[in-house]
């Protein structure tokens, strides 16, 4: 008797296990990344739906953009997991400067309690250190680039003019084209949303701008890494930077169109704005109304 034929005779449930145990021999040591990844951060990745497709995709990309709703840890769940699978060879980020990502040597990145003094993590205004840190843990072999656009820099920028606060490469990336018209005021008014509706209207093209600053300079570090390391590249940011339609892909394919891109967005309850080559969903987080203080 084959053992084909003895499987065939075995009840539901054992024929099911037969099954993975099998598909488990077969698998590739970058399967074997997968399976330890979602045991490790098991249900936050099954909620996630993250398809063999979804990694097939981002695995044939040179950068790939994974974004976040930043406070979502099942958020960075999924990014680690992703890392793990593509390896890359650079990670830039929109939550560090090029300062604090000088100083992820590959020592401090082995030593992750560490990490939080190590960038000054508590100053930088962004959410608590132990969401991100599955992220960092992940891309321990990879180099690391900031693209961040500090508040201090914005509000220089925002008087000289991003242009110029850019520097020569601003036409190269787009930031001397106009937006059209419907689009401008569309994202005024997504600034203004964003804002709780209480920013005054002359601030609202600036603001808007600073967006495309913050895009522009998170592409020009995503091509610095690839060009530097060879690539894959993945970048870390907020879903609204993710963006096909108006976010770092724009610009990297302004200043590069033979770069292969693949944009992921993170939803929550399956809602999130803008166009993405996949969306992943996880539960919402409770977070208080930011808009409550205005009411």
């Amino acid at each position: 008797m084959t053992t084909g034929t003895r499987r065939a005779g075995l009840p539901g449930p054992a024929r099911a296990i037969a099954g993975h145990l099998k598909a488990l021999t077969q698998l590739t040591l970058a399967g074997w990344i997968v399976v330890w990844v979602l045991c490790l951060f098991g249900p936050a990745m099954a909620q996630s739906e993250v398809s063999p497709d979804l990694l097939r995709r981002a695995t044939q990309a040179d950068i790939v953009i994974l974004g976040e709703v930043h406070d979502n840890p099942d958020h960075h769940r999924t990014q680690a997991a992703l890392i793990s699978e593509i390896a890359p060879a650079a990670v830039v980020w929109e939550m560090l400067t090029q300062q604090q990502a000088a100083r992820l040597t590959p020592e401090a990145l082995q030593a992750a309690d560490d990490l939080p003094q190590v960038l000054a993590w508590q100053q930088s205004g962004w959410p608590e250190f132990s969401l991100y840190r599955p992220v960092f843990e992940a891309a321990r072999a990879a180099r690391h680039w900031g693209a961040a656009v500090p508040r201090a820099d914005a509000r220089t920028a925002m008087r000289a003019g991003v242009i110029s606060f850019f520097g020569a490469d601003a036409d190269r990336f787009g930031l001397e084209m106009p937006l059209a018209a419907p689009e401008q005021a569309q994202r005024e008014a997504d600034q203004q949303a964003a804002h709780c509706n209480a920013l005054p209207e002359h601030l609202l093209p600036a603001m808007v701008d600073i967006q495309r600053l913050r895009d522009a300079t998170l592409a020009r570090a995503a091509l610095a890494a690839l060009t530097e390391t060879g690539g894959p590249v993945v970048v870390i940011t907020g879903n609204g930077h993710a963006r096909r339609d108006r976010g770092v892909p724009v610009y990297l394919h302004r200043a590069s169109d033979e770069v292969a891109v693949f944009a992921l967005g993170q939803a929550e309850a399956g809602r999130i704005e803008g166009d993405f080559d996949a969306v992943v969903s996880a539960p919402p987080v409770e977070r208080p109304d930011p808009c409550a203080a205005f009411d």
